[in-house]
């Protein structure tokens, strides 16, 4: 039996196609993506992510990946140890203490200490102005200054 030349088109550009689509993932190219939380890990030290309020996303490298954390802490630890920490485009997520429910660029938000967070690093962050609240840099230096918790065997 011999296949048109049409069919054998058509059937290439379906194989094509299904490939195409299979190699495209559902995560966002920028933003920060869905944590599972209670089945996600963290990617510093691989504990389950339980703790909505202190959540924590950093997108970055090469392919520009979402990469989650159980503590605003073991993100600043893993950033510091990439290649890539200081490029423009990597993105910092935290989640917002107070509810659990809304992201805000790390950056631009600001770091309550003396909190208990997951990984013991103690910072939660909020979305104002607070006058015993650090910007992202003082909590980054303070964190860092401290090594990563005893909580948290560290992966990488």
């Amino acid at each position: 039996m011999r296949v048109s030349p049409i069919r054998a088109m058509l059937a290439i550009a379906a194989a094509a196609l299904a490939v195409a689509v299979s190699a495209c993932s559902d995560e966002p190219a920028t933003g920060p993506v869905p944590i599972a939380y209670g089945r996600d890990g963290c990617d510093l030290c691989g504990m389950i992510i339980s703790d909505p309020r202190f959540a924590a996303e950093i997108r970055g490298g090469a392919d520009h990946k979402a990469y989650k954390f159980d503590d605003i802490g073991d993100a600043v630890h893993f950033l510091a140890r990439q290649s890539w920490k200081d490029e423009p485009t990597v993105e910092i997520w935290v989640m917002d203490v107070e509810t659990g429910k809304v992201w805000l660029d790390a950056r631009k938000a600001r770091f309550v200490e003396g909190m208990q967070s997951p990984m013991a690093h103690g910072f939660g962050a909020v979305a104002d102005e607070r006058a015993e609240a650090v910007s992202f840099d003082d909590m980054q230096r303070k964190v860092l200054a401290r090594r990563a918790s005893n909580f948290c065997a560290t992966k990488t």
